[in-house]
């Protein structure tokens, strides 16, 4: 079984997260306890599902590739759609891991748990039985509080690739590959980051890249599609 789509690896990358709070004297868990369920069903609000349902285009998991993702909506269900799914997918990030740095100082601890959680809420969210997306928005969206610098490299890369090559899945790998480096490098220039920002940064990673896992096949075998917007949405097929 593919461990990106195993619940007991949700488990173990949860169970990473919390021990990376482990020796932290400057914060108490005590009266936190709640902060990891919210970012976990903050990040497992399904938009793209939600918004293609709620326009009359049925269920985007038996439409195109079968994702929630801004992509799949996009190519669905059109581009404005899609650019909703997108946006809403990366703000929940970005407010799960602002609200963890508010109400704990921002503490870099209890923000990558926050940033984990809630990636791995979007990628198995409850509500539709763990099947999620794959990550690349609100894994954008949860890694702008912690380091934006580094996520506005990883859009470049994105969008470099995606302008030279036409894969969305290839630019989204890439940007995922490049991002722990980015964290590395642009979190404090000229100092590292804190052991568990960088673990999370990784961890993040392989979870996106493990998840594009049937996209990687297609582009070995050169079946992959190539991206182009659609002004309106595609009629689904009888």
């Amino acid at each position: 079984m593919n461990p990106a789509l195993n619940p007991l690896f949700t488990l173990r990358v949860s169970a990473f997260a919390i021990f990376s709070l482990q020796s932290d004297p400057g914060q108490s868990a005590t009266g936190l306890w709640w902060l990891p369920i919210v970012a976990y069903l903050l990040g497992s609000i399904p938009f793209g599902f939600l918004i293609v349902k709620f326009a009359g285009g049925g269920d985007i998991r038996f439409r195109g590739s079968g994702n929630i993702g801004a992509t799949n909506v996009a190519r669905e269900a059109g581009a404005l759609p899609g650019l909703a799914t997108l946006l809403l997918d990366g703000g929940k990030g970005y407010f799960a891991v602002w609200l963890a740095a508010r109400v704990t100082g921002a503490n870099p601890r209890w923000m990558i748990l926050a940033a984990l959680l809630t990636l791995i809420g979007h990628i198995f969210p409850v509500w539709l039985r763990f099947q999620g997306g794959r990550g690349v928005a609100t894994g954008a969206g949860v890694f702008l509080p912690i380091c934006w610098q580094a996520v506005v490299g990883a859009l470049i890369v994105w969008i470099l690739v995606l302008v030279f090559w036409r894969y969305v899945s290839l630019a989204s790998i890439s940007a995922a590959a490049s991002l722990p480096l980015l964290v590395y490098l642009l979190y404090a220039p000229g100092h590292a980051p804190p052991q568990s920002v960088s673990a999370g940064a990784s961890f993040a990673m392989l979870l996106i890249i493990a998840r594009h896992r049937a996209n990687i096949v297609r582009l070995l075998r050169g079946t992959e599609p190539q991206f182009t917007f659609r002004s309106g949405p595609r009629v689904p097929k009888p």
